[in-house]
């Protein structure tokens, strides 16, 4: 399993189209299991020296969460402090780049924005260990790092062929389909998966599959029956082409099945509506080119402490566009940034009751507040002081953090009219 793929299990929801792999949902990290024999020692050679405060190089450490998951972190010295790169050994051989890292006395700290994880942990003495503390998602994990030497240093595996593409100019369909329905409750989609050539989705209601495949938000469909957002199925299917398909061939063949099972008809039209406006700020873009390889996307959020944390990677502004009006916001999204690379992108706000269809991700609240007695005779007790950090809301988070504006404004968009629709055939 590649360190794309295990994204899916990284804690991020929304919609994700990464290398293979499109997932809405998420859960906590699960490791893979590490052979016995290659565990990390917890003392490094007592002849190793390094200057004091000196952590370039590589550390390994065993994070033991579900199973046991190896992991290195190569720091390097740059002009402007320290620079990082995490490697997950038994998910695959894919570095993820640490957002930060930064040391204060003997305390060490690094940020993986891109997943959500922060470290903490003290450095020894000798300078050849740090111990402390992964922090990805409600449950922080011990994790003790040693330094390498070229006697301990663990191999890390050699990049995973390249993946087998679905010819550009193919027309692909669903060779096979199964549409059951899914009596769970939920009031959203939970999972939308491209993994090789096996196709799902988890509660996706018959709006949900409109707005992926035509790329519209779902007041830009008009006309449908009550059951329209509120029926919801499981759908699992292959397609007819081998190769992973590039986004418009996933959109392609869902509308084909809609047309197939559910006799979607319909005719489109142009309407004013509001609509958010995304342009560059006038300070600049500040976002990060890609250094991802693959045709799909990958774009998703996860709760924190403080708000969400909305993440992208090799997308691009229509793949944001696509997300934030179907996932987030209440209007339709217009692109008129200009902007044509794909990026990398991180971006923390706090949601408010308008967006996910009136039903934001719960958050985590804020760490209980520590007290103690007094040393005074009253013997009262005072809770320590709230450093929750406290994320802006989306737009000013967008400007602030991305150089990018949403401005609601009321603009011509295509309109989904449904002449005609049905409940899918049975299997």
């Amino acid at each position: 399993m590649t360190i794309e793929q295990v994204a899916r299990r990284l804690g991020f929801a929304g919609i994700f189209l990464l290398l293979g792999v499109m997932v809405v949902g998420g859960k906590s990290i699960v490791a893979q299991v590490a052979p016995a024999s290659q565990a990390q020692t917890s003392t490094a050679p007592a002849s190793e020296t390094h200057a004091k405060g000196d952590i370039s190089g590589d550390w390994q450490g065993t994070l033991q969460a579900q199973r046991a998951l190896r992991t290195i972190l190569r720091v390097t010295k740059t002009d402007k402090g320290w620079a990082a790169k995490m490697y997950s050994i038994d998910q695959g051989a894919m570095p993820i780049t640490a957002t930060s890292i930064t040391t204060d006395g003997s305390t060490v700290k690094y940020a993986v924005d891109l997943i959500g994880g922060n470290y903490e942990g003290k450095l020894s003495a000798d300078g050849n260990s740090i111990v402390g503390t992964w922090t990805q998602g409600p449950n922080p994990l011990p994790l003790t790092f040693v330094r390498a030497t070229k006697e301990t240093a663990w191999e890390i595996p050699a990049p995973p062929p390249p993946l087998k593409l679905m010819p550009a100019d193919a027309d692909p369909s669903f060779d096979v389909a199964t549409i059951k329905p899914n009596d769970s409750g939920a009031t959203s989609m939970q999972g939308l998966t491209v993994n090789g050539r096996n196709f799902a989705t988890r509660a996706s209601s018959l709006q949900d599959l409109i707005s992926f495949s035509y790329e519209v938000q779902a007041k830009q469909i008009v006309g449908g029956p009550d059951w329209l957002d509120k029926d919801r199925y499981d759908i699992a299917a292959v397609p007819d082409i081998d190769g992973a398909p590039n986004p418009e061939q996933v959109r392609s063949m869902i509308r084909k099945l809609l047309a197939d099972r559910f006799k979607l008809t319909f005719h489109k039209e142009k309407r004013d509506m509001s609509a958010y406006v995304l342009t560059v700020a006038k300070s600049g873009q500040k976002l990060t080119p890609t250094e991802r390889k693959g045709p799909l996307p990958g774009i998703g959020f996860r709760p924190m402490t403080g708000g969400l944390m909305l993440n992208m990677i090799n997308g691009t502004m229509a793949d944001l566009t696509g997300f934030l009006q179907i996932i987030v916001l209440d209007r339709p999204v217009v692109d008129r940034t200009e902007l044509k690379d794909k990026f990398d992108l991180v971006v923390k706000f706090t949601p408010d009751e308008t967006q996910f269809h009136g039903h934001p991700p719960k958050l985590p609240g804020p760490a209980a507040a520590a007290s103690g007695s007094s040393s005074g005779s009253s013997g009262s007790t005072a809770p320590a002081p709230d450093t929750t950090e406290s994320f802006p809301d989306l737009f000013q988070a967008f400007q602030q953090q991305l150089g990018l504006k949403l401005d609601a404004e009321k603009t011509a968009v295509d309109v989904i009219a449904i002449d005609h629709v049905e409940k899918p055939s049975a299997n």
